[in-house]
């Protein structure tokens, strides 16, 4: 079973950047690795996600331009680059993996393995 364990967040003005991380216990080439945000009162969301294998990463519009998704194979690690930051995009962000379905690449439901999450916090 994959094990992942995110680190990176923390409080941040607008306008700031982070890194977030997250090591995969083991590492899946045939599957997809992707981060998700859940702020308080809302459902979990689809921030961004990576195919494992190379074939490339998918973004929600509230991300794009502005956060990139990348890995590092050797790490067994993925990361969320954020930029340009908003008070809108605090929340916690969870790192997933062993995505199970096929219809909806940034829903959340199709995604078996979580991390515990790190805090996102920008403030105004």
């Amino acid at each position: 079973q994959v094990r992942l364990v995110e680190s990176g967040g923390r409080s941040v003005q607008a306008g700031g950047s982070l890194r977030l991380s997250c090591v995969a216990s083991k590492y899946t080439y045939s599957n997809y690795m992707g981060w998700f945000r859940q702020a308080p009162g809302k459902e979990r969301e689809g921030v961004a996600v990576i195919s494992t294998g190379g074939g490339g990463a998918y973004y929600a519009d509230s991300a794009k331009g502005r956060f990139t998704i990348s890995q590092d194979n050797a790490k067994n690690t993925v990361y969320l680059q954020m930029n340009m930051l908003k008070p809108e995009d605090t929340a916690m962000y969870y790192c997933a993996a062993e995505r199970l379905g096929q219809e909806r690449i940034l829903d959340p439901g199709e995604y078996n393995a979580w991390g515990q999450g790190t805090q996102v916090t920008v403030s105004s």
